[in-house]
């Protein structure tokens, strides 16, 4: 297990240190290779390094979305536990069967948008917007790590905003396994719940090394939660908590080992109702109202 710095933060853009962190830009084909997730037939970027993923295949053996999509039932996986891992039974997949330099995630409602500020303001279709490969790499010249734009919180840290909407036994148990099983993780744990901003959505561009490592280290914690906490004992969106858990955990991971990473932001094919998440934020912070479904 590889330790590194502890108790850091966020910098503007990821100003951690990183340790081994040499990569080497070479040609792009079969470079990079970014799972799209996916439970139903959707548009998918053109860029080449995008692969449509159908997630939860094992699940629901029925749905067939067509021969452009590689199915997350295939070879080692846990395409089964789809109804509680979400897009993590695609992660694991890509970890046990995909071998590539560069490997990622991303969902079918939330993509890496370019930083190119002329394609942003001046391409309508939301998909021309979506980052491609190049500037992928050019960005995974001096780091590891590509992930999605911290989400801030503002007015709630990372803990208070979970217990407001979901169960924080979850999140207590948790610790309690970090602190049996990886306890050089716990101090960036506590960092994390106290602060209000968190890279979330289970989003990443990554070296294969990392990537494999970052897997290698969360699905055992959370195959335990798992067993403590049967996800079977609540209604079908709770049961994902799995899921949901983990998107904080990435940032345990990036902060304890202090690797260089680079953000880069969202971009929602879909137009995104923020009046309505609002309102179900404030609903939860002040009212007490849990979250019962997506937004």
């Amino acid at each position: 297990m590889q330790s590194g710095n502890r108790g850091v933060g966020y910098g503007v853009e990821g100003t951690l240190t990183a340790k081994n962190s040499t990569v080497t830009t070479v040609g792009v084909g079969g470079t990079i290779c970014v799972a799209v997730a996916s439970h139903k037939a959707y548009r998918m970027p053109a860029d080449s390094m995008y692969m449509p993923l159908h997630v939860g295949k094992a699940a629901h053996p029925d749905v067939d979305l067509g021969a452009a999509f590689v199915t997350d039932d295939t070879g080692d996986n846990i395409s089964d536990l789809n109804n509680y891992y979400s897009e993590l039974t695609g992660l694991y997949w890509l970890w046990k069967n995909k071998h590539t330099p560069y490997k990622g995630l991303a969902h079918y409602r939330r993509h890496f948008e370019t930083k190119n500020v002329a394609t942003r303001l001046g391409k309508r279709d939301r998909f021309d917007k979506v980052v491609g490969h190049e500037e992928a790499l050019a960005a995974l010249h001096d780091c590891d790590i590509i992930l999605p734009r911290h989400r801030n919180y503002v007015i709630e840290t990372v803990y208070s905003h979970y217990a407001h909407t979901f169960d924080a036994r979850q999140l207590h148990e948790m610790r309690k396994i970090l602190q049996a099983q990886q306890p050089e993780y716990v101090a960036a744990f506590d960092t994390v719940m106290r602060g209000t901003k968190a890279h979330m959505f289970n989003m990443m561009i990554m070296s294969e090394e990392r990537f494999d490592e970052y897997c290698a280290w969360l699905f055992p914690l959370l195959f335990e939660l798992q067993k403590r906490i049967d996800p079977a004992q609540y209604d079908a969106f709770n049961a994902r908590y799995p899921g949901r858990v983990s998107e904080m955990m990435l940032d345990v991971w990036l902060f304890t080992n202090g690797y260089a990473y680079k953000e880069f932001p969202v971009i929602s094919p879909e137009p995104v109702n923020w009046v309505k998440k609002g309102s179900a934020f404030l609903a939860a912070k002040f009212g007490g109202n849990k979250y019962s479904k997506s937004f």
